[in-house]
């Protein structure tokens, strides 16, 4: 189960590494979708920097594996309020947010399981 929270671990780091520096570099893909869910530009940098927080958490975690269940938590907690931010303004492009959030549960899962 260890190899499996590794991998899980290491899967989601990626991810929010990658989202969280196009949230950091303004992708203007990315800034013109969170734009049209009321997301300002400081807070583009503040979700950028959470998601940069989580993933070293995630890969430090690898080695000190209650780090990785907080960072983990705390994944879960920001894809749900992803997910209720794009449904408030009837957005349909949840997909990513919803991907993120069920990998996110997966990995908790399996760090608390292999604890």
């Amino acid at each position: 189960m260890h190899i499996v929270a590794i991998v899980l671990s290491i899967l989601l780091a990626l991810a929010l590494l990658g989202s969280g520096i196009q949230k950091l570099r303004r992708a203007p893909a990315i800034a013109t979708q969170l734009g049209g869910l009321g997301v300002t530009p400081p807070m583009l940098t503040v979700l950028g920097l959470l998601e940069v927080a989580a993933a070293v958490g995630l890969i430090v975690g690898i080695w000190w594996v209650p780090l990785a269940i907080a960072a983990a938590i705390g994944t879960v907690i920001y894809f749900v309020g992803a997910i209720i931010a794009h449904l408030r303004k009837r957005d349909t492009a949840l997909a990513p947010a919803a991907v993120l959030l069920v990998l996110s549960i997966a990995t908790l899962v399996v760090l608390i399981l292999s604890v």
